[in-house]
């Protein structure tokens, strides 16, 4: 690790996806190849300008005269488990990039780790165990990660260090890149060596309760910085957990990185432990049913948001639930905006104009735990190609994004629904800004999810409502069907 800073290369390789067991239809290479499959100097042009990890590799390892070399990048939105085969045909897509690229002196690398894969089961543990075998044990491999994680062992042993996102919504992708590229750049100099450890309880955190700018996760992100700035830490990371992966590892934990320390790691990591279990009963769910959501919004301060946290995308739901459209019909006297994902319907619509009137049977048609399609007279209003840009920092990072073909109705009682032909999330109010929607002229705004939308949506509802909706993305973990979890595992068993 003497080399001067100008010769030091740093390889970087994403593979990511946050995978939903409970939905059976699973994720397919198209799904990847239709969303983010690139590879070398397209990944900077792709990324370099973006609120993500990526965009905060390149900027500090540049600014640290160490040369960036982008190689491999994959992704695509929550879905289901990955189908057989999918995950080895993007690594060695990968690894020809890697052995085409010449010697390398560290990695930086994004997967997600949630990602659960038909093949070899633990998706990010696989591929970045198979990445250290590769390249041998003195390279130093620096990730980042989601903190809506399953952590296991395998990921740990395979990484120098492991940091995660510290915000949710996700609006600090860019600065966790940073932050893992300064590790790497010290780590290179000789200036550190990373040690790690990660206490990884039987305690799944409930997803709404997983909002950092709000208690409980405010008093434990405090004490996670407490623990950052003591002496010989180099890095602190929550891992809140994804509940809609059922495999032994889901649930909670910490991530610490010390300075050629693992028993002070390790013994830091575990005092975290200890304030989570002192604080359990703060991090069981508080569940709004549909029909509370909507008294409260009837008297609310206005634009109202309901967080449809049982259709939630980014968890890796359909995306057509239909529960809270029937529930604000049948009520009335609201005006309210929602989106389906509905290819057929976008079809259907097209065979009238703009001002024309048509009968569409919308949503609800993945399966029935999510509501029946709603069906009405609409009037048209538009049709747009469905892709924009956002600007600003959001969940996800992302800049450019694609709802694929979409149309724009109304029905007669005062809703506005987007129908889109691909399936998206709600991370941003450029989604309908862009097809010449006013967030601020309804009374409510759907956004399917319960989190991620809030750094968008804030700005605009002074009310945000996270509703117990059912479905395979449900807040209420009692619901799902889970065969592998630990056991015992809180909240289920005390």
């Amino acid at each position: 690790m003497e080399q001067s800073a100008s010769r030091l290369r740093v390889g970087i390789i994403g593979i990511a996806h946050e995978s939903n067991t409970f939905l059976k239809k699973p994720t397919t290479l198209e799904d990847f190849q239709n969303t983010v499959v690139i590879r070398g100097e397209k990944i900077r042009e792709n990324y370099g300008a973006a609120h993500h990890e990526i965009s905060g590799f390149l900027e500090t390892l540049s600014a640290a005269g160490i040369e960036a070399v982008p190689l491999f990048y994959a992704n695509t939105t929550p879905g289901g488990t990955i189908a057989e085969g999918v995950i080895d045909t993007l690594w060695n897509m990968a690894q020809e990039e890697l052995d085409a690229a010449g010697k390398f002196d560290g990695f930086l690398v994004a997967p997600h780790g949630a990602g659960v894969d038909a093949t070899h089961g633990d998706l990010d543990g696989w591929w970045l165990t198979e990445l250290r075998n590769k390249v041998g044990a003195d390279i130093p491999i620096i990730s980042t990660l989601d903190p809506h994680a399953n952590v296991t062992q395998k990921m740990i042993a395979a990484c120098d260090v492991c940091i995660t996102y510290r915000r949710n919504p996700h609006i600090d992708q860019k600065a966790r890149g940073i932050e893992a590229a300064d590790l790497m750049a010290r780590t290179l100099r000789g200036e550190i060596k990373p040690t790690q450890a990660a206490s990884l309880p039987p305690f799944a955190i409930n997803i709404e309760r997983q909002l950092t700018d709000a208690e409980p996760c405010l008093s434990l992100q405090g004490k996670v910085q407490e623990i950052r700035d003591r002496p010989k830490v180099l890095s602190a990371s929550v891992i809140l957990g994804f509940p809609y992966a059922d495999v032994p590892e889901m649930g909670s934990g910490f991530i610490v990185a010390t300075d050629n320390d693992p028993a002070l790691a390790e013994k830091y990591a575990q005092e975290l432990t200890d304030y989570l279990w002192e604080h359990k009963e703060d991090f069981r769910g508080v569940m709004t049913s549909i029909d509370e959501a909507i008294d409260q919004a009837i008297t609310a301060p206005k634009p109202v948001c309901l967080l449809d946290m049982g259709d939630n995308v980014g968890g890796g739901s359909p995306a057509d639930g239909t529960l809270l459209l029937h529930a604000l019909h049948a009520r009335g006297g609201l005006t309210a905006f929602g989106s389906l994902f509905d290819a057929e319907s976008v079809q259907q619509a097209h065979t009238v104009k703009p001002g024309e009137r048509i009968h569409l049977i919308m949503g609800g048609k993945t399966d029935p735990l999510h509501g029946a399609p709603f069906e009405a007279d609409v009037t048209v209003r538009s049709f747009h190609e469905g892709k924009y840009r956002e600007l600003e920092a959001r969940h996800g990072g992302r800049t450019n994004a694609n709802m694929g073909e979409t149309v724009v109705v109304d029905t007669d009682d005062g809703i506005t629904i987007m129908l889109t032909s691909r399936r998206h999330s709600p991370f941003s109010l450029q989604q309908l800004i862009s097809c010449n929607i006013d967030p601020k002229a309804y009374d409510v705004l759907i956004a399917k999810g319960v989190h991620a939308p809030v750094a968008a949506y804030s700005p605009v509802c002074p009310t945000l409502i996270r509703v117990n909706t059912p479905g395979i993305t449900t807040a209420d973990m009692d619901q799902l069907e889970y065969q592998n979890r630990r056991k015992p595992l809180f909240p289920f068993e005390g």
